[in-house]
């Protein structure tokens, strides 16, 4: 059939049988487009067949990365069936696309393993449940996901807007997984949970994870600042101190002391650093 670009699933006819496209490090959902360099000369000549038929590939993620070329027992047995809206070629003979994932489908056997993977599927829809539990669910996600973004210099603002605005549960956990920095295992967890609350409820704990990490890392990274301007501050009234003592010589007399304490007091010192002249004063 023809393909039209950002169509929605109901707009394609999978079929039983389609190229299966191993991916190393990246898992892709269902309602999300993504762009992927495809280099192996085996999975080039699966772009091209596809291009010449219905752009329709079966995008698997494997078990092991470091597997090259994957077989049917390096791959996952659920994967996402994707279509390719965009090709463009490289010098080096390698291609990008961009690929819009449809439906998660589940592979059922292998037909064919040369030229390339071909593989037996079934689609595998989201199972839906109650509307208000999962809707609830879905305003958790998003709210915890906005504050995200808000302690994450990488995600932009438009993100949480993005997902704010998309009000189908199923496509709200999966722009977020796609976007959020999450191990490519957690990836796959959520692509092959079931039903769609389950993937809520195992991205609010991935989110909510996140964000801790990132707020005691921010606190860390504070704290350090500030034990550093101390330690400066601490640093330079002791350098004055020590040229003031200079300046007046070092028998360590009254008068020394007394003389100590006057500039201190006209310095004018903000508390803390008026404490702590006070504290290196008292040692003399």
């Amino acid at each position: 059939m023809a393909v039209q670009p950002g169509g929605s699933p109901a707009d394609f006819v999978i079929p039983d049988a389609l190229p299966v496209l191993p991916l190393r490090d990246a898992v892709v959902f269902p309602l999300t487009a993504v762009p992927l360099a495809v280099g192996q000369p085996r999975s080039v000549r699966l772009v091209d067949d596809a291009m010449r038929g219905n752009r329709l590939l079966a995008l698997v993620t494997q078990r092991d990365p470091k597997g090259e070329p994957a077989g049917p027992e390096d791959l996952h047995r659920v994967g996402t069936v994707g279509v390719i809206h965009q090709l463009a070629r490289v010098p080096d003979g390698s291609v990008r696309l961009m690929v819009q994932g449809i439906e998660r489908v589940r592979l059922l056997d292998w037909l064919g393993r040369e030229p390339y993977l071909v593989a037996r599927v079934e689609v595998a829809r989201d199972q839906t449940v109650e509307a208000t539990e999962v809707d609830a669910l879905r305003r958790a996600v998003v709210d915890i996901f906005r504050r995200l973004v808000e302690a994450s210099s990488e995600l932009p603002d438009e993100l949480a807007v993005g997902a704010e605005n998309i009000a189908d549960p199923r496509h709200a956990v999966y722009f977020i997984a796609s976007v959020v920095p999450l191990a490519v295992a957690a990836r796959q967890e959520l692509l092959e949970l079931d039903p769609v609350t389950a993937k809520l409820r195992r991205l609010l704990d991935l989110l909510q994870r996140e964000l801790a990490v990132r707020e005691l890392g921010r606190k860390i990274t504070t704290d350090t600042e500030e034990r550093l301007s101390k330690k400066q501050r601490e640093y330079y009234l002791r350098e004055q101190l020590r040229s003031i003592q200079q300046e007046l010589g070092e028998d360590g007399s009254d008068t020394q002391v007394a003389e100590l304490r006057r500039r201190i007091e006209e310095a004018r010192l903000p508390d803390e650093a008026r404490r702590e002249a006070e504290r290196e004063l008292s040692r003399l």
